[in-house]
């Protein structure tokens, strides 16, 4: 195999005509590599992956071909796909006001151009879901808010249509499902890329742990941050450390990395109803 790319998390490597993604331990955070791997990590967020690509199968073709079929010692945290031709925005959808979006609307009353009513407080629910696309940036670098005339402008209208309309509908099904089993999903982040037949298809990693703020809806309260299963709480550590979000990021404190791991593991067990261990 011949290894194509290294990201903040994930290394894709080309077997013939399908890539093998793997999914390690790194963890990112403000788009900055973080020097301490959450143990089990890759593992959790494929199985969660794989989990949600069958429930949303109906919505959005996926690129997975096989989670078996992958080097031995990638087992566990591996997909074969499809090569995809990528959208060259991340996909996002919020049903919460929270991070960067509440930050934003505070500013601005609006996030990526999308206008919000007056009043709404840290982690407000929104009359209704939104696509607040960012751009893609490069390891080390910060992915930017866009505006949807700004995707348009990118990708044709046509296609930011149906970007926008995959991206609700999937953060829809997922809040439906997650509901069901006590979880909010407060906001997600979706790759999406071109097949060869020019079908639009869900790639990447869905409604994990990294790509999505997971909250327990038993103890949701407006107007104050919220406990999340997943690494919000690397974030917290690491905004009350003092660091400046620029690389090099500090070591993770042992009790953090083994809190984190705990979130990523409880996540994964409340949603599909599977044991971990």
């Amino acid at each position: 195999m011949e290894l194509l790319h290294s990201g903040k998390v994930r290394d894709v490597y080309a077997d013939g005509e399908d890539l093998i993604l793997v999914a390690t331990d790194r963890v990112s955070i403000y788009d900055v590599v973080l020097p301490t791997p959450i143990p089990d990590k890759g593992r959790l967020l494929t199985a969660l992956s794989l989990w949600w690509f069958e429930q949303l199968a109906d919505l959005v073709p996926n690129h997975v071909i096989s989670a078996t079929d992958v080097p031995a010692e990638f087992a566990g945290r591996a997909i074969r796909c499809r090569r995809l031709e990528m959208v060259p925005v991340e996909c996002v959808a919020r049903g919460y006001l929270t991070g960067s979006g509440f930050a934003e609307y505070q500013r601005t009353g609006s996030v990526c151009g999308v206008p919000l009513p007056r009043g709404l407080v840290e982690a407000s629910i929104l009359p209704e879901p939104i696509f607040t696309p960012t751009t893609k940036a490069p390891t080390g670098e910060h992915d930017e808010p866009i505006t949807y005339e700004q995707v348009a402008d990118k990708v044709g209208p046509e296609v930011a249509e149906r970007l926008r309309q995959i991206t609700v509908d999937v953060y829809r099904r997922g809040a439906e499902i997650a509901a069901e089993r006590g979880i909010l999903i407060a906001d997600t982040k979706l790759e999406l890329g071109w097949a060869a037949d020019g079908t639009l298809v869900l790639g990447d990693e869905v409604l994990t742990s990294d790509s999505s703020r997971f909250w327990p809806a038993e103890s949701y309260q407006p107007g104050r941050a919220q406990f999340s299963y997943d690494k919000q709480y690397v974030r917290d550590w690491a905004t009350a450390s003092g660091w400046d979000r620029q690389p090099p990021a500090p070591e993770v404190p042992v009790e953090v990395v083994e809190a984190t791991r705990a979130r990523y593991v409880e996540v994964y067990e409340k949603l599909t109803g599977n044991s971990w261990d």
